[in-house]
């Protein structure tokens, strides 16, 4: 697919934004460009401060971690598998009879799909692609909190979607991040990080779901701390010496890996 030079670039500064690195043969496969473009490219964006070169010639993004919001329907196509093979793990806790809250996110809204298959249970979002998904379940019951629509989540957020939430209690909440690191997990929006913090007090398990690709990077607005959360599910724990792995030190751990661990009091 061919490119003009500042859609390319924009398009690998919203890649770095969201994966932190990458390296020239993935820049070339994923932008259809030559080494000698790519390198060029990469000389522009490190002029304007946005990126900083590695070693081996790749880039990673110059903006300590922080990661941008990106919109569903982007998420969406990401590591698909992998939050598919999440979902299946998430859902394989629930049980007959459980009150099960989901906050938005692609991750959430697999598990949404999965739980479909299960029966006599209640399902609490403020997502509304999520309750959509839900509507034509028969063995469950939706409650959808009201509120302000976020186009780019799909969620409701503000005072109506909290007033909802204060009068539930949940059994176990599956909660959607943008980041993980040892400070806790993180989201873009102050109104989503709000409700998830909400929906977490009215919970007596909160479980964050996200891939690997969150952990060590953190968004703008704070959730919870890790000691807050009943356990982490990832589609792979990362080597034991990483800075990744001590992000989760002292937290249970589900992976869909096959290596998980427990850690800290659950």
């Amino acid at each position: 697919m061919t490119r003009n030079k500042s859609e390319r670039q924009e398009q690998v500064l919203a890649y770095l934004e969201r994966y932190g690195s990458i390296s020239l043969p993935e820049m070339t496969e994923k932008f259809d460009c030559s080494e000698a473009t790519a390198r060029r490219d990469l000389d522009d964006l490190v002029k304007a401060g946005k990126v900083i070169r590695t070693m081996g010639g790749g880039a990673k993004y110059g903006g300590a971690g922080l990661i941008r919001e990106v919109p569903f329907r982007e998420k969406q196509r990401a590591l698909y598998r992998e939050k598919e093979a999440i979902a299946e793990l998430a859902a394989s806790l629930v049980e007959e009879g459980d009150v099960i809250g989901l906050t938005g996110g692609t991750t959430t809204f697999l598990i949404a799909k999965e739980l479909k298959k299960k029966r006599n249970i209640t399902v609490v979002t403020n997502a509304v692609n999520i309750a959509m998904e839900l509507a034509d379940g028969e063995e469950l019951q939706v409650v959808l909190t009201g509120g302000v629509l976020r186009n780019r989540s799909f969620e409701l957020c503000g005072p109506l979607a909290e007033q909802t939430v204060k009068a539930l209690n949940i059994h176990k909440m599956f909660m959607g991040v943008d980041g993980v690191t040892k400070q806790g997990v993180s989201t873009y929006s102050e109104l989503e990080a709000n409700i998830a913090n909400l929906l977490m007090q009215r919970s007596r398990q909160t479980i964050a779901v996200f891939d690997h690709t969150k952990l060590g990077k953190s968004s703008l607005f704070h959730v919870a701390a890790l000691d807050e959360l009943h356990a982490c599910i990832t589609d792979e724990l990362p080597e034991e010496s990483s800075d990744a792995e001590h992000e989760l030190s002292g937290v249970k751990v589900y992976t869909t890996a096959g290596r998980s661990r427990s850690g800290g009091e659950t």
